[in-house]
């Protein structure tokens, strides 16, 4: 694999507008943007933090993932994101190695960014998530 970034921490909240109370107001970290990820059941808050990003994510429904990952363990960090370069030849590589993905192959984002993620197993009980930014 070639050179990859942390693009975003996502962490995992159960009120975006009390979360923004620290993460914006008390830190002071710009607010990007807010939006409606249908096809994963959640509203995410981008923060920006040098070249990175810390993403809140909300569930909008009660029995999506991250509803059923905030009721199992609470709010807190959910993943972290690595930017690739060519996620197609990353995920060939850590599936070469005996490493477990959860995703066989990349979903698209409507803005064209691919993700796919790294099952906990495989990284000592981290939730990686692969992504390759639109270009």
């Amino acid at each position: 694999m070639s050179q990859i970034k942390i693009d975003h921490i996502a962490v995992v909240v159960d009120d975006l507008q009390s979360a923004l109370g620290f993460w914006q107001d008390a830190l002071g970290l710009e607010l990007g943007a807010i939006e409606d990820v249908k096809e994963e059941a959640v509203e995410v808050a981008f923060l920006t933090v040098g070249s990175s990003h810390i993403e809140l994510v909300r569930p909008t429904t009660d029995d999506s993932g991250i509803a059923k990952y905030l009721a199992k363990r609470g709010a807190g960090v959910h993943h972290i994101c690595l930017a690739v370069e060519d996620i197609e030849l990353a995920m060939a590589k850590l599936a070469s190695s005996g490493i477990e993905l959860i995703n066989e192959t990349p979903r698209t984002k409507a803005n064209g960014t691919r993700y796919a993620f790294v099952h906990p197993k495989s990284t000592g009980g981290v939730l990686v998530e692969l992504y390759e930014v639109a270009k």
